[in-house]
């Protein structure tokens, strides 16, 4: 049998169990799961289930009515029985999240009555308690009245009684929260500043972000700036580096242009631009001596993000760097000139970075058809780095056709699992196309190798398809 706290809601209410002890009612989805699961039940035994039938004799008898079925009437199936129940939940402070919900109701008394009864009963405390809910319930049809009367509610409300939502773990209600806080000037600038910085949020931290540094006062930009530009997530560094423009230090921009984020690379050139500086020669002069160990490893994707294919050239010199994070951003910056030579890249194939490699592969898809497979093919061997068998796959996988099964089959018993799993993935995923021979016998023994992988049905279909059955 299970146990008590594994039975539903209503059923523990039934049974007269508080609802503070029936189910955890701080949680607003919990709320609206017992409204359903009551109207459910109503409609699964009628209006003459002994509950149900309790529930409309007793509606009117405010002395019987306890809290638990006071609970269970204002989810009622029945209009009257939820209507009546609401001229006494004065009496239930605990169930004014159903009263809410009530004022979602599709019947017009009831919905009504609930939200005359919210209004009375609502203040900031109460409004910062059911906020989650009434958002929630705002995406309803009939929601919008309850969200009007939040927000109302909280107009005048302070930073202090907001801290509950500002803080709390409802990601909703934090963003209402915070809007609410921004439109009404409650936070000061620096505390937005570390708030954009410390979030996990992006909508918040951008809102904060950007509020931090509008609202700031001549006292204040600067220790906003730098708190914004030591933000790790990127959206956040970025608008750190616009402010600087606004504060009129746009110079200081300059050592943003080689930085992790293409976002915050391109607000730096920007700010730059706008105060007449050309990036490209900024980074043209970075990469003046490429043999350099502490050349920035964003300066060679940074020059090819704003240069043209004039500087590929000098790229290319960038490939035997000593550093392997300036060898990966070097090939994504060729890439992006279009620039990227197969027969110069072949090489990095064996680089012993996984990063050079990853950028490599990518950079090589399109021409895959175009590589020596028998090279990639030597690349799947288990003495190899995992980041190499992984890159020659990829590519392989990328031609199709045999290549593909081959390729498959040949990571079927890979040391890695993840290769060994992408490689089933790929035999269970084939079929025969057009490059594919009619009749291959490489096929035929490639299918049997593999094919404790197939159904009987499947692997017979298969071979059916390339032209080795009859």
């Amino acid at each position: 049998m299970d146990s008590e706290h594994d039975r539903p809601a209503a059923a523990r209410l039934h049974d007269g169990t508080p609802p503070a002890d029936a189910f955890d009612t701080r949680d607003p989805q919990a709320w609206l799961a017992l409204d359903q699961e009551v109207r459910e039940d109503a409609f699964r035994h009628g209006p003459a289930s002994p509950s149900t039938r309790s529930l409309i004799l007793r509606g009117s008898d405010p002395v019987d009515h306890g809290e638990a079925s006071a609970a269970l009437a204002l989810c009622h199936r029945d209009g009257r029985v939820r209507e009546r129940t609401l001229e006494r939940a004065a009496a239930y402070p605990n169930l004014l999240p159903l009263v809410a919900i009530r004022c979602t109701d599709w019947v017009e008394p009831v919905r009504s009555r609930a939200r005359q009864l919210l209004r009375e009963a609502l203040d900031i405390g109460t409004a910062v308690r059911l906020a989650p809910l009434l958002l929630l319930l705002g995406r309803r049809g009939r929601g919008a009245a309850g969200l009007a009367l939040l927000h109302e509610t909280l107009a005048p409300a302070t930073a202090e009684q907001l801290a509950p939502l500002l803080e709390g773990t409802d990601r909703t209600a934090r963003r209402f929260a915070h809007r609410l806080a921004v439109a009404q000037g409650l936070l000061p600038p620096l505390a937005l500043a570390r708030t954009a910085v410390r979030g996990d949020d992006t909508v918040v931290q951008n809102l904060c972000a950007e509020a931090a540094f509008t609202t700031a006062g001549p006292g204040e930009e600067d220790e906003v700036i730098a708190t914004l530009l030591s933000a790790r997530d990127p959206g956040v560094r970025s608008a750190g580096v616009t402010a600087l423009r606004r504060s009129g230090r746009p110079e200081e921009a300059e050592h943003f242009l080689t930085d992790r984020s293409g976002l915050v690379r391109a607000c730096a050139r920007y700010v730059l631009r706008q105060h007449g500086t050309d990036p490209r020669a900024l980074y043209l002069a970075h990469l003046r001596t490429p043999d350099d160990p502490s050349l920035p490893p964003a300066a060679a994707v940074g020059l090819a993000e704003c240069g043209d294919r004039s500087d590929a050239d000098l790229l290319r010199r960038l490939l035997v760097h000593p550093v392997p994070a300036v060898r990966a951003r070097t090939v994504a910056g060729l890439r992006l000139l279009d620039s990227a030579e197969a027969g110069r890249l072949w090489p990095l194939l064996d680089d012993p970075s996984a990063a050079v490699v990853r950028e490599v592969a990518v950079t090589l898809l399109p021409a895959a058809g175009e590589l020596p497979q028998d090279a990639l093919t030597e690349r799947l061997g288990p003495g190899l780095p995992r980041h190499v068998r992984a890159a020659a796959f990829r590519l392989l996988h990328r031609v199709g056709g045999v290549v593909r099964l081959r390729a498959a089959t040949a990571l079927l018993d890979d040391p890695d699992a993840r290769l060994r799993r992408r490689a089933e993935a790929a035999v269970q995923q084939w079929s025969p196309s057009e490059q594919v021979p009619w009749g291959s016998a490489e096929v035929g023994e490639l299918l049997d190798r593999s094919g404790h992988l197939l159904s009987p049905y499947v692997l017979d279909r298969r071979k059916r398809e390339a032209g080795l059955r009859s």
